[in-house]
């Protein structure tokens, strides 16, 4: 029996993955990656970088991707809360433009397969929030592309709660729209 559960999305290529949880009196333990339950799965994606950051309530973070070097992405929230999101941008989708999103805390401990081809981004809705993820390209400086985190072509529902001070960069502001981003041929 796997480590890991699971659960295949409704637009193909994106995975809520959730790990076995071992509790005692202790606390926990957890197995956030092994490859061989991966593959098992499925999931044979190879990573070559680690990242993490803080964010502060409010802050939203996208939605980004790289374009001659796509990263296929596997996120989690190891302290805190946020509304993570995928967003299809591979021309010969079905699923083209239409977005998924899930809520990752560090209680729940899912985590977010984004396959390459898709913008992704995330709001934070805990006080603070640190996001760990694995990606399966480098970073790669004067690659990174956007999509308007507003934009209501795809209109992305972000769990925007009465009084919450939204913190955007202003990069991200200035994204555009799905007709007139890149997208994965």
């Amino acid at each position: 029996m796997g480590k890991i559960t699971v659960t295949r999305c409704p637009i193909e290529g994106l995975c809520v993955i959730e790990p076995t949880v071992f509790r005692d009196e202790r606390g926990y333990f957890v197995e956030t990656y092994n490859y061989n339950d991966f593959k098992a799965e499925g999931l044979d994606m190879v990573f070559v970088q680690d990242n993490q950051s803080m964010s502060a309530r409010g802050v939203l973070r996208g939605l980004h991707f790289q374009k001659q070097f796509p990263q296929g992405k596997l996120v989690r929230c190891i302290r805190g809360a946020v509304f993570d999101v995928a967003v299809d941008l591979r021309a010969h989708s079905k699923t083209y433009g239409q977005w998924y999103g899930v809520e990752l805390t560090a209680e729940n401990k899912k985590q977010f397969y984004i396959p390459e081809g898709f913008a992704h981004g995330f709001l934070v809705l805990s006080d603070e929030a640190e996001f760990a993820y694995k990606c399966t390209d480098f970073y790669h400086p004067g690659d990174e592309g956007g999509l308007l985190w507003s934009d209501p072509e795809i209109g992305v529902k972000w769990p925007v709660e009465e009084g919450m001070n939204l913190i955007i960069s202003e990069k991200d502001q200035k994204w555009k729209g799905l007709s007139e981003t890149f997208h994965f041929e």
